[in-house]
């Protein structure tokens, strides 16, 4: 992703609250790559708690990469975790963070079990 002139703020650094949009992407395209489209009137994705540690400034002009891992998945849950990195020292990690993701039945605002085919490519993946 590039790191985009807006995203910096008055100190001239990128804004901490762009990490997290850098990490929302991230999830978001890694939830089409796994071809879980997202469905706002039937049962989707929650973030229920996010987090960002932040180890290095990041600056204009540059771009990141951000390298996403889950864990186990629960009844209707599991973690992510995430890397930010600048693509020209990937060997920096920048910053570190990740949600808990709740499957929810958008209709009656409630969890919902994980669906099978979810649930499998999760437990391929830890």
């Amino acid at each position: 992703m590039p790191i985009r002139w807006g995203d910096m703020d008055a100190l001239g650094h990128v804004n901490n609250t762009v990490y997290f949009r850098y990490l929302e992407q991230a999830r978001v395209e890694w939830f089409a790559s796994i071809g879980c489209d997202l469905d706002p009137v039937a049962e989707g994705p929650v973030i229920v708690n996010a987090h960002c540690s932040f180890i290095k400034q990041l600056k204009y002009p540059g771009e990141i990469e951000v390298l996403t891992y889950v864990g186990p998945p629960g009844r209707s849950s599991f973690e992510t975790v995430q890397e930010i990195r600048r693509v020209d020292a990937t060997d920096q990690i920048v910053a570190h963070g990740g949600a808990k993701v709740v499957w929810v039945h958008f209709p009656s605002e409630k969890s919902t079990p994980l669906p099978d085919r979810l649930r499998q490519l999760l437990a391929a993946a830890d």
